[in-house]
């Protein structure tokens, strides 16, 4: 039996990440496609989340007599557990991203998503989970530089809707809580697992919210292509590249080059929707991915020798 070389398989790892950053970035696309056949935000991402979450449980099943149940923790306090984390953290944080990006550029929405990683190093510090230094203090500077930028005259640009700003910054905190919440259950659970439970709840919250507000409706022929893609191209294959990706070449290496993921929204939206790509919005999205890259570095001399290998269980892209 031969191995591969470790270099190809770092390879091949990087090259899995940035598929999975690619598949995150083209979410608000699909979303916006979505929204144009008159969809509203509620129901389609109840139906995008219906469907990754059957896709991870096919998977979970798939793997199941090969990855056991974790032996040391109560299996159903964690089922419960990733079923509340999806209903109540990633629900919110979804709707919120999604309502942005039909309010406002999908660029201008995924730069101001980005601000998550200085939250959750902000939270951390808090919490007393971690203590300052110089990588975590000045990557909270360069987040809140590169924000400044974005939402500067310059970035967010004339006429920027501030629901719309608002919804953003909003996605960004509460997806930075859920990150905060999620610690223990990512080192717990098999990562298809935790997402197929994160996605379950998501969709069973959504579904409930949809009902009582009456924003739930059957979507349209047209928008099913778009929430099918959605579901597969920008949930289901980004998650599980992720996780191998980060397997191959570790879990600081993976966030760095899942940083493109931004880039890619910012190319998109550019491209398909005539996004404005002001200086702001360039100078802010350099400093702010520079930030992810203080927090990473940061993170990898704190924990030599030891390697890292826990994936990042679901998207920031809502």
């Amino acid at each position: 039996m031969t191995t591969r070389p470790p270099s190809r398989v770092a390879a091949r790892g990087a090259v899995l990440c940035l598929v999975s950053a690619s598949g995150f970035g083209l979410a608000p696309v699909f979303a916006k496609q979505a929204f144009a056949t008159g969809t509203g935000v509620t129901t389609v991402l109840t139906a995008r989340f219906a469907l990754a979450a059957a896709v991870f449980w096919a998977v979970v099943v798939c793997r199941r007599p090969r990855r056991p149940p974790h032996p040391r923790r109560p299996h159903g306090r964690m089922l419960s557990a990733g079923l509340a984390l999806g209903a109540v953290g990633y629900a919110v944080q979804s709707a919120a991203y999604f309502g942005a990006v039909a309010r406002i550029d999908a660029s201008l929405a995924a730069l101001l998503l980005y601000a998550y990683p200085a939250v959750v190093t902000l939270l951390a510090l808090v919490l007393r989970r971690e203590s300052p230094d110089r990588y975590r203090l000045a990557a909270l500077a360069c987040s809140a530089l590169g924000v400044l930028c974005v939402l500067g005259p310059g970035g967010a640009g004339p006429g920027a809707d501030t629901a719309g700003v608002l919804l953003a910054l909003g996605a960004a905190v509460t997806y930075a809580l859920y990150l905060t919440a999620a610690d223990r259950l990512v080192k717990s659970l098999d990562p298809p697992l935790l997402s197929a439970l994160v996605c379950t709840g998501a969709c069973a919250g959504l579904a409930v919210f949809g009902t009582a507000t009456g924003g739930l409706r059957l979507p349209s022929e047209p928008a099913w292509t778009w929430i099918a893609l959605l579901a597969l191209c920008s949930t289901v294959v980004p998650v599980l590249c992720l996780f191998a990706g980060t397997q191959a070449v570790g879990a600081p290496t993976a966030a760095i080059l899942s940083c493109t993921e931004v880039l890619v929204t910012v190319a998109a939206g550019a491209l398909c929707y005539g996004d404005r790509l002001t200086v702001g919005r360039v100078s802010g999205a350099v400093v702010v991915l520079a930030s992810v890259a203080i927090v990473e570095r940061g993170r990898r001399r704190r924990e030599r020798p030891r390697a890292e290998t826990s994936p990042v269980p679901v998207p920031a892209d809502g």
